[in-house]
């Protein structure tokens, strides 16, 4: 494969002149870009709390994507490589790589606002909470998907469709259709969203969400039992000068998708955020995400709300202890997140951001005092270093108690504390046109 990618450069480079010399017919648009994105990370409670006799964690991991997207008329292509890992993971002398295609996709319009996009692709939708690119993690999230969609200056409208299978043929039964859930999950068997969005006027925008995903809950081949989930919500933004104003409702029915007897499912979220720019500089966010648990009072019901893929870092605190990692004990008593944050621009380069989170859940867990879980810091730069290079760090401490304990596990009497720095190449390799 890399002597087909060197070869395809060297004939592009060669015919750039040609088609940089041919304005009057410009029909086919190639764009080539690169991505060398290099984190460091220090873990000392990341996720979870730590407990005594463990060691704080370290590491530096690397993505590096090599990215085409070519135009034509009304068809359209994008395909994208990446390899992804920590250093170190490869020997110095490897006999094999691990380059994969995380994108290859084709997009077909069909005039009047219709079209057609299918393949491997990345399900972006309104503010990330239900489906988001989960692009802080190394590798990104991506679909095999079928999605139909229309749209025009004020609405848009999308419907996606998938159907998950491990290999063409289950062992000893070529014709099944058992799918072995991929983890880290959730990972689904089939799927099917509707997504309208209308945009009222550069203040207010609505969208509406519909989806039910397929989950296998079978244990081996055999004992396919797919149960299903729906989700139903909306998201809505007012922008009126100074002020942004961000609101979101779900609500969730079906069927749990626990291995155990069937439950039915009813639960929700709901939040709120409101951002205020005093001036070019300074801004203030005051945010609450709150999310139904499961009480146990039921036997029969299910309540705890399952954000399913969305980009639970860009919500929940950037230490990711709620929905990016699993509660412990099998608990999943829901969250109250209470957000107050400060963002100042020192220049037009570089910004600063303070946040605070105050944690609760949102039902009773056996033997605790108080439904609080503890707080939150999280700090980060962003620094535009120059065209196509940025620089971010943070520093994030939690500051838990009991109640913490009982629901992640670990010792959160201890300090516990995580701290990062990046470096984000992408520049725009190569554009072309003829």
């Amino acid at each position: 494969m890399k002597k087909q990618i060197i070869f395809f450069l060297g004939w592009l480079l060669c015919n750039t002149g040609f088609a940089q010399n041919n304005d009057n017919t410009k029909s086919n648009e190639l764009n080539i870009s690169a991505q060398l994105r290099t984190r460091a990370e220090y873990r000392d409670g990341y996720g979870s709390p730590h407990a005594d006799g463990t060691d704080p964690g370290g590491f530096i991991n690397d993505r590096a994507r090599l990215s085409f997207d070519y135009k034509r008329d009304n068809l359209s292509l994008g395909f994208s490589a990446q390899q992804v890992g920590v250093w170190g993971q490869d020997p110095q002398i490897a006999g094999t790589g691990r380059m994969m295609m995380n994108e290859a996709w084709a997009n077909l319009k069909f005039g009047d606002g219709f079209f057609m996009k299918l393949g491997r692709q990345s399900l972006v939708y309104d503010d990330e909470r239900i489906l988001g690119g989960l692009d802080w993690n190394v590798a990104g999230r991506y679909h095999d998907a079928l999605k139909l969609g229309y749209e025009n200056p004020q609405n848009k409208l999308n419907a996606v469709f998938a159907f998950n299978q491990n290999s063409e043929g289950t062992p000893g039964n070529p014709n099944g259709t058992f799918y072995t859930i991929q983890n880290p999950g959730p990972g689904y068997k089939a799927m099917q969203m509707l997504w309208y969005q209308h945009i009222g006027s550069k203040k207010f925008n609505i969208s509406l969400l519909a989806m039910n995903l397929g989950l296998e809950t079978g244990t081996a081949p055999g004992t396919t039992n797919v149960k299903y989930l729906q989700t139903f919500g909306t998201n809505l933004s007012y922008q009126p000068g100074s002020f942004q104003l961000y609101g979101s409702f779900y609500y969730q029915t079906g069927k749990a998708t626990a291995a155990s007897a069937p439950k039915d499912v009813s639960a929700y979220m709901g939040a709120l955020n409101l951002s205020y720019a005093f001036n070019p500089q300074w801004k203030i966010l005051v945010a609450s995400d709150y999310m139904s648990g499961n009480d146990g009072k039921d036997p029969n019901k299910f309540k705890a709300f399952n954000p399913l893929f969305g980009t639970h870092h860009k919500f929940y605190g950037t230490m990711d202890y709620f929905y990016a990692n699993p509660f412990a004990n099998g608990l999943n008593p829901g969250l109250w997140d209470n957000q107050l944050g400060l963002t100042f621009k020192t220049s037009p380069k570089v910004t600063l951001a303070l946040n605070y989170h105050h944690f609760s859940t949102t039902t009773d867990v056996v033997d605790q005092i108080t439904r609080a879980l503890g707080s939150e810091w999280d700090f980060q730069i962003t620094w535009n270093v120059m065209k196509d290079v940025g620089f971010t760090g943070g520093y994030s401490a939690m500051f838990g108690n009991n109640t913490l304990q009982a629901v992640k596990g670990g010792d959160p009497s201890k300090y516990q504390q995580w701290g990062w720095i990046s470096l984000n190449i992408n520049p725009k390799v190569l554009t072309a046109k003829w």
